[in-house]
């Protein structure tokens, strides 16, 4: 395939992409000098860069994560210049503080969109569409059969399930960083106003949430109350907790998981879970298609997930289209 412009001035590297001009990497997986960060999954934001440039809330995650010392915030739609290219972050709704990275140099405009998703969420700054020549995008879910319901259906069926239980709970698998705070976010917009007890892992990330204008309510760390306290409530956990000792201390619980592999019946097998809920943080299929008709791009950089399909779909519709070779960008839990 001929090379762009892009190509003589953004290089993928399996550990980051770089931006030559500014010498800044986005998203490295290794420690750098320069770093631009997305947003604070652990994918995608490391401990031990120089210098980071993010925005406030993702500053705010990393610090809480890692102990880091806080980079350079750079708020929605405000940019800055680094050696002739002009960066600016616009809102990704992937979780709280995700961005999209708009780079403009050389007459040309690239978008990395890191992680996103196109649907409402009460916890994040939803998506903005950026016009662009190259989208270097996700695709984490692409693939046809990941086509996620309206998380109203499950947040339903998690009520339904929890009210079908008086004597017992049920138990949500959901990632400590954006999934959890969307569930206990949707579970009050649907009216559920009883507390929600949570992991102790969750509390100080719940915490930042409501520190930066994220409402979830009354929430009750579950550790160490009795069983008959959590009867006929939900408990919101990590995924890891789910078949650990401590999960074994609830009342008669109903395992559930929140995440967009829940589409795939054989990963629910595997896990134990007995209420799958398809809530996903990332763009499914036909949120990863529409978006690429939506900007037609002159040439698309698929990042991670499932490559092939996506590009394939790119070819049939007549869109320019190649897979980097990016590594540790999948976390099931985080789906």
């Amino acid at each position: 395939m001929p090379r762009t412009a892009a190509q003589h001035w953004i290089e993928p590297h399996p550990h980051g992409i770089y931006v030559r001009p500014a010498d800044m990497w986005i998203d490295p997986s290794q420690a750098v000098a320069r770093a631009l960060v997305t947003h604070g999954h652990a994918d995608h934001a490391r401990s031990g860069h120089g210098t980071v440039w993010a925005t406030p809330e993702t500053l705010a995650i990393m610090a809480l994560r890692y102990g880091t010392e806080m980079g350079t915030p750079v708020p929605y739609g405000d940019g800055f210049e680094a050696n002739g290219v002009k960066i600016s972050f616009h809102p990704a709704g992937h979780v709280l503080g995700s961005a999209q990275i708009l780079l403009e140099h050389a007459g040309e405009r690239v978008i990395v969109t890191g992680d996103y998703k196109r649907r409402h969420d009460p916890t994040c700054a939803a998506f903005e569409p950026v016009a662009c020549d190259v989208l270097i995008t996700e695709a984490t879910f692409g693939l046809p059969v990941f086509n996620h319901p309206p998380i109203e259906d499950e947040i339903r069926k998690l009520l339904d399930t929890r009210n079908a239980h008086p004597d017992g709970c049920v138990v949500v698998g959901a990632y400590a960083l954006g999934k959890a705070q969307r569930v206990i976010a949707e579970l009050r917009r649907a009216g559920y106003d009883a507390p929600i007890f949570i992991h102790g892992a969750m509390q100080k990330m719940c915490d930042l949430y409501e520190a930066h204008g994220v409402s979830l309510g009354e929430l009750i760390p579950a550790t160490g109350l009795a069983k008959g306290e959590l009867r006929g409530g939900i408990v919101v956990a990590p995924p890891s907790a789910l078949n650990d000792r401590w999960a074994r201390r609830l009342p008669e619980p109903v395992t559930a998981m929140a995440s967009g592999w829940m589409r795939v019946r054989q990963r629910a097998r595997q896990r134990n879970v007995e209420l799958p809920l398809v809530i996903s943080d990332h763009a499914d299929w036909n949120e990863l298609t529409g978006t690429l008709l939506e900007l037609r791009p002159s040439e698309t950089w698929i990042t991670h997930g499932r490559t092939d399909a996506l590009g394939r779909w790119c070819e049939l519709h007549q869109l320019k289209a190649r897979a980097l070779d990016l590594v540790g960008r999948e976390d099931e839990d985080d789906g």
